[in-house]
């Protein structure tokens, strides 16, 4: 069973939504609780961080643009305190094709979400991102 990873299995089910938009971390929330995950909200990166120095989360949705600490400063500060969490990023921006926000994306080989989103999308991305890490658990270490 083990060889055969399930395509169903949900290696998430806690995440973290990071967003200065309250009403939009609010709507993230409701729908993401609506299909069985347990959800925290932060409104900028600073308090980001102090939510995830007292939990553990399998995931984190980060608004790119946001006063205090924007979502690009908020990973490298992640990096340096759980940089286990990096590998569970969705960034989400409205910004698409800004050139410096993309070269962040390519640079930490992010998932990106861009606004307006959809639960199909949300969702989608979501299950791209359980894909990404049930494909690093199954890496050969060694001989392939």
């Amino acid at each position: 069973m083990s060889s055969a990873a399930n395509p169903n299995a949900r290696r998430i089910t806690s995440v973290l939504v990071v967003d200065d938009d309250v009403e939009l971390a609010m709507m993230y929330k409701e729908l993401l609780g609506s299909q069985g995950y347990i959800v925290n909200t932060a409104p900028n990166g600073v308090e980001a961080l102090k939510l995830l120095m007292r939990l553990e989360v399998d995931a984190v949705i980060c608004d790119m643009m946001m006063p205090h600490m924007p979502g690009d400063m908020f990973y490298l500060a992640v990096e340096r305190v759980k940089p286990h969490l990096c590998q569970r990023f969705i960034f989400v921006t409205s910004y698409e094709g800004n050139p410096k926000i993309e070269a962040f994306f390519k640079k930490v080989n992010g998932i990106v979400l861009y606004k307006p989103t959809t639960l199909g999308k949300l969702m989608g991305t979501l299950n791209l991102l359980n894909q990404r890490l049930a494909n690093a658990d199954k890496q050969p270490s060694g001989a392939g």
